[in-house]
């Protein structure tokens, strides 16, 4: 029988000004493993993306991530503490408790795509603040 396991998945999320996108992802907090002129490889603990060189409105208006972390807070103090939305015009949410067990974020990439960024809770937890 043939081994049929995946090992891993990458987005190839789209980039409008490429050079402004890998800084706006190392402001974020990835590391870029190797960048090309036309694709980067980003990655924060076994987690990666490909960021591509191409943008298509349509496309990149209309792609959300889910980025699952271990502390959703620090990860929206880093996105704050490094101006995301005044540098790069971008939207950043604040934290909020969701009924489905989550506690999460929302944040657009320069280019549109949108990042949910959460981590998982008992919900009504109060150790992980209000929603």
């Amino acid at each position: 029988m043939p081994n049929l396991d995946a090992l891993e998945i990458k987005a190839f999320i789209p980039a409008r000004h490429f050079e402004r996108s890998q800084r706006f992802y190392l402001d974020l907090g990835f590391h870029r493993v190797w960048a090309s002129p036309d694709l980067a490889h980003f990655q924060c603990g076994s987690t990666a993306f490909l960021l591509e060189n191409d943008y298509l409105a349509i496309v990149a208006e209309n792609f959300t991530l889910h980025l699952l972390v271990a502390d959703v807070d620090a990860w929206w103090q880093r996105a704050h503490d490094a101006r995301l939305a005044d540098v790069y015009g971008v939207k950043l949410g604040r934290p909020e408790n969701r009924p489905w067990g989550m506690r999460e974020f929302t944040l657009t990439d320069p280019s549109g795509v949108h990042w949910r960024i959460a981590q998982n809770i008992t919900p009504g937890d109060p150790a992980h603040g209000t929603g």
